[in-house]
């Protein structure tokens, strides 16, 4: 069968001018417009969400300067491919090298381009949907440039789809409906590929309206990628939304890592984390919903289990809150850390054998049940540590009552320590 490009690469804009959504950098006053305008292009990064043109631009770039243009991509690519780009520059007085994902290459392949971006044998470009700072090293970020690509908005991605339908190179004369592709723009999540893929598909229904383009669509999806930047926005917005109590807010990000993709069980267990370190004693109910929110959504899958999950999520974001338990943990390993060796006291030691017994392991111990006044006296702490405190109660809800509790405990401890004493 013959093959046919696909619509978002025959619809690939040939101007600056067709391009949309990134006026900040190719407006009037935009910095890759500005660079074209004074005929210098240096070595650059553009990063972004997928389906943002960084393809585009750069073949844009190459062509603004008239240089010949090579594209590799960092997955399939390596030492021996930047070797052979090193030759066909050498053979052609220069090339741009458009480097795709280049956040994969590692230390040793990113080290074998700076020689020749130093000699300016090449002009580098690379494209990544991760943030350059932490992909590149250092040696390699000192000699570039970087623009960030934004998500197209919906207006954006509406004009898109309308070219497409109008286009000679596109889908002329297919008939659509306007709310079909408001529904299309609002789904592609900034992602112009996607939206031009799916619309793409609606329109072999014959007709682009809104049972097609939700057949197409299939499972929703918003351009997420579990590695990427995106995803974890998503889920510190989540978590962060839970602990200042806005349900409202709560829900709508659930709602975009559902939709987007995130497997509900990871999202199961990061609310099982919320209810330890940001609910915790406040309402010890918290976690016993979150992993029976968990066990629900594995019994039952999605989309029935998904339920489950938000009502984990709005239970945690109404509960009060407390990280009493989490600070006293940090404390715990930090006082752990810098007392290693701190000997138990004998009292509290086991002794499973007569030589144990012989050393005074367990000697003077008071069993609570049968002696209270004893075990508030004993040591518990290791010498020197007696006065170490670590759990503090300050937060809202049930931990008030442990709050009272905890003080007082501390004044049976201190009241049986004066009377042995």
């Amino acid at each position: 069968m013959e093959e046919v490009e696909p619509l978002a690469e025959r619809l690939r804009p040939q101007s600056l001018d067709e391009v949309l959504g990134q006026p900040h950098l190719t407006g009037p006053k935009g910095l890759l417009r500005r660079m074209l305008e004074a005929g210098r292009l240096s070595s650059l990064v553009l990063f972004g969400p997928p389906g943002t043109g960084k393809t585009t631009l750069a073949r844009l770039l190459a062509q603004g300067v008239g240089r010949p243009f090579l594209h590799l991509s960092a997955v399939a690519a390596g030492l021996k491919e930047v070797r052979q780009a090193v030759e066909r520059a050498q053979e052609s007085g220069g090339l741009v090298l458009f480097l795709d994902e280049i956040h994969r290459f590692n230390k040793a392949q990113q080290d074998a381009l700076l020689p020749h971006l130093e000699s300016g044998l090449f002009t580098l470009i690379g494209a990544t949907a991760e943030n350059p700072a932490f992909a590149l090293i250092p040696a390699l970020r000192s000699r570039l440039r970087f623009f960030p690509l934004r998500p197209l908005g919906e207006t954006d991605l509406l004009a898109l789809l309308k070219r497409a339908l109008e286009d000679p190179r596109g889908l002329p004369g297919t008939p659509y409906e306007e709310e079909a592709l408001r529904l299309l723009a609002r789904a592609a999540g900034g992602d112009a590929r996607f939206a031009l893929n799916t619309l793409e598909l609606a329109a072999s229904f014959g007709r682009v309206d809104l049972k097609s383009v939700r057949e197409a669509l299939g499972a929703e999806r918003f351009g997420m990628d579990r590695e990427g930047d995106r995803f974890y926005d998503l889920v510190s917005a989540l978590h962060k939304s839970i602990r200042g109590s806005h349900v409202d807010a709560t829900l709508y990000y659930l709602a975009r890592l559902i939709r987007g993709g995130a497997d509900p069980r990871y999202v199961a267990r990061r609310l099982i984390r919320i209810a330890s370190e940001d609910v915790g004693l406040a309402d010890p109910l918290a976690l016993r919903l979150a992993v029976a929110a968990k066990e629900a959504y594995e019994a039952l899958g999605s989309p029935e289990g998904e339920l489950a999950l938000v009502e984990a999520a709005v239970y945690l974001a109404l509960a009060p809150k407390s990280n009493s338990l989490y600070a006293a943990w940090e404390k715990a390993q930090e006082a752990a850390r810098a007392h290693p060796e701190a000997e138990v006291p004998p009292n509290l030691r086991n002794a499973p054998t007569g030589l144990a017994r012989a050393l005074g392991h367990g000697e003077g111990y008071a069993y609570y049940h049968e002696d209270k006044e004893g075990s508030f006296a004993q040591p518990y702490l290791p010498e020197g540590l007696e006065a170490l405190t670590l759990f503090e109660a300050l937060g809202e809800g049930w931990e008030e009552r442990v709050r009272e509790r905890l003080r007082a405990l501390k004044e049976r401890f201190q009241s049986a320590r004066r009377r042995k004493g």
